[in-house]
């Protein structure tokens, strides 16, 4: 069942390389978000897609019943909240650079902060 994930996680990555090889600010942001929604499927992918029921001690015998692992789960979860707070706050200097230097460009910004 990983399998039939596995091209959609490598076309977020290859997506999300080219993104941030790019000259401009903005794209390299998306990329980055590409990025942790490749790595967060990947995190999926490795904990098994198989069906199963919650880890919740009692009610059911844990030996013979199939449980799914709650760490790639809990791990995928604190990388949401993570990566939502790195994207915002990349926007937010992106926009800063756009207002003060007047391009996102990264070939235009290489030293212009020094120049000054």
């Amino acid at each position: 069942m990983e399998f039939v994930i596995l091209p959609v996680i490598a076309s977020l990555f290859i997506s999300g390389i080219y993104l941030v090889l790019d000259r401009t600010l903005l794209r390299v942001v998306l990329g980055l978000g590409l990025l942790s929604n490749g790595t967060n499927l990947f995190l999926l992918a490795s904990g098994g897609l198989e069906p199963g029921l919650p880890p919740i001690l009692g009610g059911h015998d844990q030996a013979a019943v199939a449980v799914v692992d709650p760490l790639p789960q809990a791990l995928i979860l604190t990388a949401i909240v993570i990566s939502f707070g790195v994207t915002a706050l990349l926007l937010t200097v992106s926009y800063r650079t756009y207002e003060r230097v007047g391009s996102d460009d990264l070939a235009e910004l290489d030293g212009v902060l020094n120049d000054e």
